[in-house]
């Protein structure tokens, strides 16, 4: 029996979570994944510095007046892809990772509750969600505040908000996109109870994700599109605005949160059920 198997245990949840989260971020992978999320906002804002924004996205022409609106744009662009990119590997992994290395037989042996597992896991990849939004957030802050400078921020509704505000509003936005992450983990960690090769599983919560935002860009299919995660995250960008409008983003964390309860009890009623062989 695995020494990992055997301590866990006589580890309250606390200590299980911990293990859990230093075992995701020891990984030379996630670190890798990190350092990528962190060279986007760093790779912008050099690239303005000495080119200037060129008629880019509205976010990423605002950069060049405030270094504010570094982490902001960085935001919208690696929602797109690195974001969910990143927690799909995460939470292809949990599950199918643990099988493919052998070593969940011996974690369920000790035993370890399974719904206890879950929790633990889920709890862990939204965690790592947020630690990947605050790697760009404070990445951007920093190569911002260097080469732009950090002041007040004046909003898409013509309003001037001061910097603490204005830093209120950025950990706002971000932390809606971390709920959204949540979203797509929960899906990840389904996915990742259905087979033992972590690669497939990502890969496949990935095919999810593309194929919510072609849905999202079908007219025809307007119906689902409340429905649809991708079509409520660029919802963030409300915290430009002053006031700032809540509807959206409140209309995203119920999307988010159905997906999140209905997938993780699909994940538990599948992992529950499930014949551990590996």
């Amino acid at each position: 029996m695995s020494k990992r198997g055997t301590s866990a245990s006589k580890r309250l949840p606390g200590r299980f979570l911990a293990s859990e989260l230093k075992l995701i971020m020891g990984r030379r992978r996630n670190q890798a994944g990190l350092a990528v999320l962190a060279a986007v906002p760093i790779v912008l804002a050099v690239a303005v510095a000495i080119w200037g924004s060129g008629g880019g996205p509205d976010l990423v022409s605002l950069v060049e007046g405030n270094g504010v609106f570094v982490p902001l744009a960085a935001l919208g662009v690696e929602i797109a892809m690195f974001l969910p990119l990143a927690i799909a590997m995460l939470s292809g992994d949990t599950i199918a990772g643990e099988a493919n290395l052998g070593t969940l037989r011996y974690l369920l042996a000790v035993p370890v509750g399974r719904t206890r597992l879950l929790l633990v896991k889920y709890a862990s990849l939204c965690i790592g969600a947020f630690i990947g939004v605050g790697t760009i957030v404070v990445a951007g802050l920093v190569v911002g505040g260097l080469l732009f400078g950090l002041g007040p921020m004046t909003t898409l509704s013509g309003t001037q908000l001061g910097l603490g505000t204005t830093l209120g509003r950025l950990v706002l936005g971000a932390a809606y996109l971390g709920c959204a992450l949540c979203a797509i983990a929960a899906v990840g960690l389904f996915v990742s109870t259905l087979t033992e090769q972590p690669i497939a599983a990502t890969i496949a919560v990935m095919i999810f994700v593309i194929l919510c935002t072609i849905l999202g860009a079908i007219d025809q299919l307007a119906w689902l599109h409340p429905w649809l995660i991708t079509n409520h995250l660029m919802a963030f960008i409300d915290v430009l605005r002053d006031p700032v409008p809540f509807d959206g983003m409140l209309r995203g964390l119920g999307v988010f949160a159905s997906y999140a309860v209905v997938f993780w009890l699909a994940a538990w009623a599948r992992f529950t059920t499930k014949d551990i062989t590996n």
